[in-house]
């Protein structure tokens, strides 16, 4: 009795590393996500020379038509840059104030480590003219 105790004891230990280990992959972005608040440096719309066509009336159009790169400079000195296609983006200017949620590629995507997506715009003011 006393061991099929412990080994019921094991796999329950063993069960929630799992699913901890499932939620640390499958949420890494969101845990890890950086707010980023400061002066816009540049956002920049990228283009792509693709041709705009529809099979279906209901079919989106492909995110990446609204693809913006983002750079805010933060009070540190500090400029933090993102991609993102987020729509909000295209009436962000140089100059204003914004404040935005970074999100980072998981460590174990190599060629994109260390770098952010997904910019996510929570603010955006008027800084004045120096840019406070």
């Amino acid at each position: 009795m006393q061991a099929i105790k412990r080994y019921l004891q094991v796999l329950l230990v063993i069960g929630i590393i799992i699913i901890l280990m499932m939620g640390l992959i499958n949420f890494y972005s969101i845990i890890f996500s950086r707010k980023v608040k400061g002066v816009v440096d540049s956002v920049q719309k990228m283009d792509l020379n693709v041709a705009l066509m529809q099979t279906a009336a209901n079919e989106n159009l492909n995110p990446q038509l609204f693809s913006f790169a983002v750079a805010i400079k933060e009070a540190s000195g500090e400029i933090v840059t993102a991609s993102a296609e987020d729509r909000q983006w295209a009436v962000v200017k140089p100059g204003q104030c914004a404040e935005a949620v970074f999100y980072p590629y998981p460590p174990w995507k190599l060629d994109k480590a260390n770098t952010y997506f997904g910019a996510r715009l929570e603010k955006l003011s008027d800084c004045g003219p120096i840019g406070q």
